[in-house]
């Protein structure tokens, strides 16, 4: 009776083993997965826009944001309006980065396009706290979707042709200075890629 009750308890423990050791499995695939997706993109864009990145004072993170930084070059100050060496520089640079994110090779890990705009944590000097907070946020929210406007209204065959995409997948977000970074570098434009391999990570390790 011992040895049948051991023998039962013994398959359960192999059984359970076998599971985590397939959970372990799927982890580890899902993982590599997102690292590869997230490291070939970053490849790419690089290879794309390297000789470009100085010139625009812009810089390509590790997690594929591209960042263009020149506060001077985007917006005049407390204006969303976007001047025109900045829409120079979007012309330029939009319809190639949508060419790669609509390649056969990203087009179905894509879950999100994030474009977000970043202010300083300054008003005027007579500001409250509350004011400087709600002007930022309504400024940098405008920013963003003035830049997402000029990029979506671009008149090139590969902006034309993606909308429908653009649509789906394009957001515009202020941040205010919720990221803020050092006084000029805090205000800035970001073009902020998020695929879905990444949420797959996350849930794994939500349920484990």
């Amino acid at each position: 009776m011992m040895s049948g009750l051991m023998l039962v308890f013994l398959f359960i423990a192999i059984g359970f083993m076998i599971e985590m050791q397939s959970q372990k499995d799927s982890m580890r695939d899902v993982a590599t997965s997102y690292r590869d997706a997230k490291a070939n993109l970053n490849e790419v864009l690089y290879d794309e826009f390297e000789d470009d990145l100085k010139q625009w004072d812009a810089v390509i993170t590790k997690d594929n944001r591209v960042v263009f930084n020149s506060p001077e070059v985007l917006f005049k100050i407390n204006k969303s309006d976007i001047n025109p060496k900045f829409q120079d520089i979007l012309a330029e640079f939009f319809p190639r980065y949508v060419k790669i994110l609509t390649s056969k090779q990203y087009k179905d890990e894509i879950k999100e396009v994030r474009v977000e705009g970043h202010t300083s944590n300054k008003w005027a000097a007579s500001s409250t706290q509350k004011e400087i907070y709600l002007n930022n946020m309504k400024l940098s929210q405008s920013r963003a979707y003035e830049v997402l406007a000029y990029c979506y209204s671009l008149e090139d065959e590969v902006t034309k042709k993606n909308r429908p995409w653009l649509e789906k997948f394009f957001r515009a977000n202020g941040m205010a200075f919720a990221e803020s970074k050092e006084q000029n570098a805090s205000r800035r434009v970001e073009f902020k890629v998020e695929l879905k391999s990444e949420d797959k990570v996350y849930k794994i390790l939500k349920e484990n």
